[in-house]
This record gives structure tokens, C-alpha cells and sequence, in this order.
């Protein structure tokens, strides 16, 4: 399995969720192969926010050697599962997904049956609370995500 995580810039909240789906699946010793992008290309090249960096940390996740892409047309067929984290952006996949797209566009927090409309709250404008509520939240959605489909 192939699964892309997707938020705007690709410095917060998807290369979290790929640091926590890579370590669960790791410790679950689940085959898969993950990566993240952003529907815009503010941060291309560039490390995760460093707020993001210290939240996954300080529960024993590196995700320090990711950088920033954009997500490209190929994306929609290399991958099974595109995870997306907000509304809007699952707006902007949908404006440039190709008709005969083969992965499974979706919001991510879909799975934690909690999440108000499935979002994954951006902590990018606030304080470094907000990272650490947004990696508790991607926590929980990760494992709801591999309960739904590697249990």
C-alpha cells in the first residue's frame, strides 16, 4: 500500500501524519510506503516547520529529513490513499485530479469517528500547543486509520 499525506504547505500537518503513519506501521511491522505533499508550493525544498519537528520528538518520531513538495498528476497514481487534512485542500486535489485517477482521495480525519467534519485543525498561526494537539489528533487518526484496514 501506497498512501500520500496532504495538507497546504507540506511543513505541518502531513509530514506529521507521514512521521506518525511511518512509525506505526513500523511497529506493526505493516508493508507500506508513505510520503507527503501540499497543494502549494510556499515551502518547496524545505524542513517541516520546526514547531512540528519538536512535537513528533517528544514522542521518539525524527521527521526532521523530510522536505516540502508539491503534489504532482502522478501522485494520483502512484499512491492508493491520498489522506488529505482539511476541506480545502481536498478542494484543490479535486480541481487538479485526473478523471482516471486511481488512489482514494479522502479526508483524513475521517477516520477518527471524534473529528468535526473530518479537518485536521492548520496550528501553523498559533502556538506550540496547537502542534501537540495536532499530533495527538494525527495519533489517534493513524491508528483508527491501520484498525480500519490492516486489523
Amino acid at each position: 500500500m501506497k498512501i500520500l499525506t496532504v495538507c497546504l504547505g507540506n511543513i505541518c500537518r502531513s509530514p506529521a501524519a507521514q512521521g506518525i503513519l511511518e512509525y506505526i506501521a513500523e511497529v506493526r511491522s505493516i508493508p507500506v510506503t508513505i510520503d507527503s505533499a501540499g497543494t502549494a508550493a510556499y515551502h518547496i525544498g524545505n524542513q517541516p516547520d520546526q514547531r512540528s519537528i519538536k512535537a513528533l520528538k517528544e514522542i521518539g518520531i525524527d521527521i526532521s529529513t523530510q522536505r516540502a513538495r508539491k503534489v504532482c498528476t502522478q501522485d494520483f497514481y502512484d499512491f492508493d490513499w491520498i489522506l488529505v487534512m482539511d476541506r480545502q485542500n481536498l478542494s484543490n486535489l479535486m480541481e487538479i485530479m485526473p478523471t482516471d485517477a486511481s488512489a482514494r482521495v479522502v479526508m483524513f480525519g475521517e477516520f477518527d469517528g471524534t473529528a468535526q467534519y473530518g479537518e485536521v485543525s492548520d496550528p501553523y498561526y498559533g502556538r506550540e500547543a496547537g502542534f501537540t494537539l495536532m499530533r495527538e489528533h494525527l495519533v489517534q487518526i493513524a491508528e483508527d486509520f491501520f484498525g480500519k484496514h490492516y486489523e
